[in-house]
């Protein structure tokens, strides 16, 4: 039972709160939006009014941010000389314009101080000096164009002077190349005159030389062919000139002592001393005769025939060395090289 009186009371107060607000809703007088905003006693009604009057706000102030797009639209396909006076007059125009409508904005000072009225208010003032500082600058990048473009004379000079300033930069430097190249061909010329004067001298020097050179091996190859002719040389072994007696390859093989070729007959072993080893790779033998100058690497020490008596050979003297080569025996003059004596196939 009392679950249903509880019901049945919280129906009734539903139907009370309805039939309320329905009584307010038809006692409500209707708000025309295009009309000036009048004062209502009751808390809902003013809000709603400052609604409407923001909302009216709102669209005038965007109607106004069209006009001045489609003014600086205008502005920038206009030439550069009326630029400047038609932007003041148009802001001049639009400052006229928003103090007019401020005049004519009723006061609502009667109206009570509502929280939500001072809160659109201070949004619309908020709003409106954004797009006033947006519009400054928009007007300041404007002018920064119009100083910029080529139109403007300043520019025009300012780019000429960086040109002539590129142009003399690129002049000084195609100089200072132009010298260091200079610099660069006078340094080889001098080298190579310091080098062809440097290869003159040199090449005097040796000529020098060598005609003091000739000089003093001509006079010495007249004394020894003098020498010669008289029957003794001359020889120098590192620490003085020796003279000598001219070698007679005849005489020795007159005397009986030296007769080789019946001793080799009694001695046949002794003359078999072994394989003959050249001095130089890839040598062989051939056949040298008296006059020829053998290379140094022939009549080393380790060729002589130190013991000539021992083969019933002469004893030597002065340059003359006994040498094995291959088979034969060769007399040869150790300061020269040249070849005074040849035995052939004297070893077996």
């Amino acid at each position: 039972m009392t679950n249903i009186l509880l019901k049945g009371s919280a129906l009734g107060a539903l139907a009370v709160a309805l039939g309320l607000s329905a009584m307010s809703a038809s006692a409500a007088p209707a708000v025309d939006f295009d009309a000036p905003m009048v004062a209502i006693d009751t808390g809902v009604s003013a809000q709603a009014a400052e609604l409407a009057q923001d909302r009216d706000q709102y669209r005038r102030g965007r109607s106004e941010r069209s006009e001045r797009r489609q003014v600086l639209r205008e502005r920038a396909a206009a030439p550069d000389a009326a630029v400047a006076p038609a932007r003041a007059q148009r802001a001049q125009e639009a400052r006229r314009t928003e103090t007019q409508q401020r005049a004519q904005r009723p006061d609502r000072s009667g109206q009570g101080d509502s929280r939500d009225g001072n809160v659109f208010r201070r949004a619309n003032e908020a709003l409106r000096e954004q797009a006033r500082a947006d519009a400054a600058r928009r007007d300041a990048r404007q002018d920064a164009r119009d100083q910029r473009s080529p139109s403007g004379s300043n520019w025009r000079e300012r780019r000429e002077d960086a040109r002539e300033r590129q142009q003399d930069r690129r002049e000084d430097w195609r100089d200072r190349r132009q010298d260091r190249r200079e610099d660069a061909r006078d340094q080889q010329q001098d080298r190579r005159d310091a080098y062809r004067d440097q290869r003159n001298w040199r090449d005097q020097r040796d000529q020098s030389r060598y005609r003091d050179q000739r000089s003093w091996d001509q006079s010495r190859y007249r004394d020894q062919r003098q020498a010669y002719r008289n029957g003794y040389g001359r020889y120098y072994d590192g620490r003085r000139w020796n003279d000598y007696r001219v070698w007679n390859r005849s005489d020795w093989r007159r005397n009986q002592r030296y007769d080789w070729h019946r001793y080799r007959a009694a001695n046949r072993s002794l003359f078999n001393i072994g394989r003959y080893y050249s001095p130089y790779r890839n040598h062989r033998y051939s056949r040298i005769s008296i006059g020829f100058t053998l290379g140094s690497g022939f009549y080393s020490n380790r060729y002589y025939i130190n013991d000539p008596w021992r083969y019933r050979l002469p004893e030597v003297y002065g340059p003359y060395r006994w040498v094995r080569y291959y088979d034969d025996v060769l007399l040869v003059d150790i300061y020269s090289g040249e070849v005074v004596d040849v035995i052939y196939d004297f070893f077996w």
